[in-house]
C-alpha cells in the first residue's frame, strides 16, 4: 500500500475506531485493521501483561493466541517484553524481527517454538498515551522478511491512532459504569429507606457497612438489594 493510500486509510480508521461502542469493540477493530491495512500481516493481536501474566486482549488470526500463550508460559518473547515494560524493548516502543528463523539471542526458547507455530516474522508497537499504556499491538506473518523497515513507521501511526481511540473508549466506559453504579446505589438506598424507614444517610451507611464487612463492591451490594426486592415482588 502506498503512503498516500495508507494515510487515507488511517483517517478512515480513526473514524471507525471512534464509532465503536465499547472498549472491547475498539480493541477488536484495532487488531482487525492491522491485518487489513498492513501488507504481509497474517494475524494481529493486543497483548497486556498483568502481574507477570500474559493476557490476550484481542486476537485476529490463529497465530496470536498461540504465540501469546507460549510467551506467557516461557515469560519470554518480544511481545511479552514490550507489553511488560512501559519503556518498551531496550528502551524502544517498537520491535521488529524480520526473520525469526535467524538466531534470536534475546528470546532463544520463544524463537525456536515460534518457528514450529509457523511464524516467519513479527513486529510490535506499544499502545500508549501520555496518561496510560494499554499493552502491545503485535503483527505476525508466516513469511520471513514480510516486515521491512517501513513497518516501524506504519506500526507507530496505526498504534497512535489506536491508543487515542482506546483511551477515549475507556473513558466513555468508565463514565457509563459510574453512572450505572450511581443509579444502582440510589435505587438500593430508596428500597432500604422505604422498607426500614431509614434516612438517606442511614441507608447509604447500611450499604457501605455491608460492603466493608463482606469485602464486596458497593455496586454489587446495591445490585443484591435490588435483586432481592425483585424476587419478593
Amino acid at each position: 500500500m502506498e503512503w498516500r493510500e495508507f494515510a487515507e486509510a488511517m483517517a478512515q480508521l480513526a473514524r471507525q475506531l471512534l464509532a465503536q461502542e465499547s472498549v472491547q469493540g475498539t480493541l477488536d477493530e484495532i487488531a482487525a485493521s492491522a491485518v487489513r491495512l498492513v501488507d504481509g500481516c497474517d494475524a494481529a493481536g493486543i497483548l497486556a501483561v498483568r502481574k507477570g501474566r500474559a493476557v490476550t486482549l484481542s486476537a485476529c488470526g490463529e497465530l496470536v493466541e498461540a504465540s501469546d500463550r507460549l510467551q506467557g508460559e516461557l515469560a519470554e518473547g518480544p511481545c511479552f517484553d514490550l507489553a511488560a515494560r512501559a519503556d518498551g524493548v531496550n528502551g524502544e516502543c517498537v520491535f521488529r524481527i524480520p526473520d525469526i528463523t535467524e538466531p534470536q539471542p534475546s528470546w532463544p526458547r520463544f524463537a525456536a517454538a515460534a518457528r514450529e507455530l509457523g511464524i516467519g516474522s513479527m513486529t510490535g508497537v506499544l499502545l500508549y498515551t501520555h496518561d496510560a499504556d494499554f499493552g502491545a499491538l503485535n503483527l505476525y506473518s508466516r513469511r520471513p522478511g514480510a516486515f521491512g523497515k517501513d513497518i516501524e513507521t506504519a506500526g507507530w501511526l496505526l498504534a497512535s491512532h489506536a491508543a487515542v481511540a482506546l483511551a477515549d473508549a475507556r473513558t466513555i466506559d468508565q463514565l457509563e459504569e459510574a453512572m450505572e453504579t450511581r443509579h444502582a446505589i440510589g435505587e438500593a438506598m430508596g428500597i432500604l429507606m422505604e422498607r426500614h424507614k431509614l434516612t438517606e444517610d442511614d441507608a447509604f451507611n447500611v450499604l457501605r457497612r455491608i460492603s466493608q464487612q463482606h469485602n464486596i463492591k458497593l455496586r454489587d451490594v446495591a445490585q443484591r438489594v435490588r435483586s432481592d426486592r425483585a424476587k419478593k415482588a
